[in-house]
């Protein structure tokens, strides 16, 4: 088991924790223990960051780029030097696998590396007019920014927070998921070790609501990131929209997958099954309801158990754990309603559908058949180990389905038919596709989705160009 760090706020470089502030407990999601307290930021202290923040601004926006992307990637260093340690943490605190943990925080070092890169990429451009005329496009870092992490990726999702504004040229204040505090705080601090300035970076906590409506209240935060549900992120822009900051929403998605009659059924089956359980479900872009054309769903179907089945759920830091714990109890719960109202509807439970063991948030992986469109899982997203398979027929059909709900993330297609493959690409409705692949992240290509999946972008150069604004000068 882990040694876990001590917790505290990071303001102006400064570590602040008790002094009477509130507290809340930390759970371990393998044993459903308590692992320590972490304090909760006062209305003093985020004042006091936003205080930080304004001035950190000045100085980071003025810092040359050479210097931050030095800075930058120092910190990277640091992270992957640390990696080992992030990754107990990480795992203690929000439960996957330590080899995934440690795989998250080192892709979080390697995004940072990018945004380093990027940083002198960051180029404007001059326009063609008459000698004597000049007009200038010039790109300038937007402002401080506040940003808000999901517990799912403790280590990613906090790195997509701090490091596109950090090379931009921003300050952060950014709020990790107080169920997953951790791992974030660690990189936070690795970055400040490596040189960035203590007013330009910095780590709150607290009741989201309270922390949310105190530092979007503030004109000094320009920019809002949110990585988490669609209706949270629907609130964080209503309260970004009475002062017109600018947003990045990464919400919710229901990822549709699918597998035509031409498919390479193996490497379909193996990349799928390896994703729907990776994270115990509980990735924004997990693939969860499979379209697959009827005269192979049979075959898809009973191949996808035959793999469910074989998942080795287990606490992360035992070997050979496949899937660990849900993140919190939540999710158990939240599926076992949505299953028992699936089954009610009609679908075909094929394997899993319950809790394992009488300790943490353990839940085996499912498969569910047959689902009719109308059951509660079709339409909200499952966040958790189940897959949905159900046989479908024509490609406009498949389409349809999987353009029929309000979210547009991620989605997965299956086919050796290019042409097929260029029909998908321009009608699947989803921020990313993935074609014959199960990847759809890296660190250079854009993040983002579409309808009620969000809007703006993380990663890539336009992660860094979501953090700036555009400046047209015009000289006579």
């Amino acid at each position: 088991m882990s040694n876990y760090p001590d917790l505290h706020l990071l303001i102006g470089g400064e570590k602040l924790s008790g002094g009477g502030r509130e507290t809340e407990e930390v759970l371990d999601p393998a044993t459903g223990e308590t692992i320590t307290t972490l304090s909760r930021a006062t209305p003093d202290d985020l004042d006091r960051a936003l205080e930080q923040a304004e001035s950190g601004f000045a100085e980071w926006k003025n810092t040359s780029a050479d210097k931050r992307a030095s800075i930058l990637m120092d910190g990277a260093k640091l992270i992957k030097e640390r990696a080992g340690d992030i990754a107990q943490a990480l795992t203690r605190e929000q439960g996957k696998p330590v080899a995934e943990a440690k795989g998250e925080t080192m892709y979080s070092a390697m995004l940072l590396e990018f945004y380093a890169g990027e940083i002198k990429r960051l180029y404007g451009r001059t326009l063609v007019r008459p000698e004597g005329s000049r007009v200038e496009v010039q790109y300038h870092p937007v402002g401080p920014v506040a940003g808000f992490s999901a517990w799912n990726f403790p280590s990613l999702n906090v790195m997509r927070k701090i490091g596109g504004p950090l090379a931009a040229g921003c300050s952060v204040i950014v709020k990790p998921s107080e169920e997953t505090p951790a791992a974030g705080l660690m990189l936070a601090q690795a970055l400040l070790d490596a040189g960035v300035p203590g007013s330009a970076l910095q780590v709150v906590f607290g009741v989201p609501s309270d922390v949310s409506e105190h530092l979007l209240g503030s004109p000094i935060i320009r920019k809002v990131t949110f990585t988490g549900s669609t209706a949270v992120g629907k609130e964080l822009s209503k309260l970004a929209a009475e002062d017109l900051k600018v947003t990045t929403m990464e919400l919710g998605g229901h990822g549709p997958v699918l597998v035509f009659n031409d498919a390479d059924m193996d490497k379909a089956l193996d990349q799928m099954a390896g994703a729907k359980f990776r994270n115990a479900g509980q990735v924004c872009v997990s693939p969860t309801r499979f379209l697959v054309q009827e005269d192979v769903f049979e075959k898809f179907r009973d191949g996808f158990v035959e793999r469910a089945e074989k998942v080795k759920v287990g606490n992360g830091f035992e070997d050979g754990t496949d899937m660990g714990p849900m993140a919190n109890s939540r999710g158990p719960d939240g599926l076992l309603k949505k299953i028992n109202d699936a089954k009610s509807h009609g679908a075909k439970l094929l394997t899993g559908g319950e809790r394992i063991g009488n300790q943490g948030n353990f839940f085996a992986p499912t498969v569910l058949s047959e689902i009719p469109t109308d059951a509660d899982i079709m339409n909200e997203e499952p966040f958790g180990p189940v897959a949905l398979i159900n046989p479908m027929g024509s490609e406009e059909s498949m389409i349809a389905e999987a353009n029929r709900l309000p979210y547009g993330l991620a989605a997965y297609a299956y086919t050796e038919n290019p042409a097929r493959r260029r029909r998908l690409a321009a009608q699947v409705e989803a921020g990313m596709l993935g074609i014959n692949a199960a990847s759809v992240s890296a660190a250079d290509a854009p993040f983002g989705g579409v309808k009620w999946s969000g809007h703006g972008l993380e990663d890539g150069a336009e992660g860094v160009k979501a953090c700036m604004v555009t400046k047209t000068v015009h000289e006579g």
